[in-house]
């Protein structure tokens, strides 16, 4: 099993810039891809971006993708989501989540592990 913290979350003014980070103890960290989803209010949780295990590849959502920069650093057992521009309609709960392994990553429920998530807010 592996658990995971999400830090970094807070509030910002539309075009600024967070950092999310995603701390995982439990379990070998390179074992396992890494991603965040979010979940606005009244709305599903949805797919953000995700990173394979070895960190050779990433996949990014098209609502956020150049605006979004995932990473990992499987040294210091953290994952890392630089949002830049950040938008009102970025506004929702960001989620890590942790799986042995996928294809189906935009799918949340092929995700065995999840942090408690942390609050993102972008006022306009």
């Amino acid at each position: 099993q592996v658990q995971l913290v999400e830090s970094g979350g807070g509030s910002v003014q539309a075009g600024g810039s967070l950092r999310l980070s995603c701390a995982a103890s439990g379990d070998t960290f390179s074992n396992y891809d890494m991603g965040w989803f979010r979940q606005a209010p009244g709305k599903e949780r949805e797919f953000v971006a995700a990173i394979k295990w070895s960190g050779g590849r990433t996949f990014i959502a098209d609502s956020v993708k150049c605006r979004f920069t995932l990473s990992r650093d499987n040294a210091k057992n953290t994952m890392y989501l630089q949002m830049n521009s950040l938008k009102p309609e970025d506004t929702a709960v960001y989620y890590c989540a942790a799986t042995p392994s996928t294809s189906y990553y935009i799918v949340s429920r092929e995700w065995h592990y999840w942090g408690q998530g942390t609050q993102v807010t972008v006022s306009s």
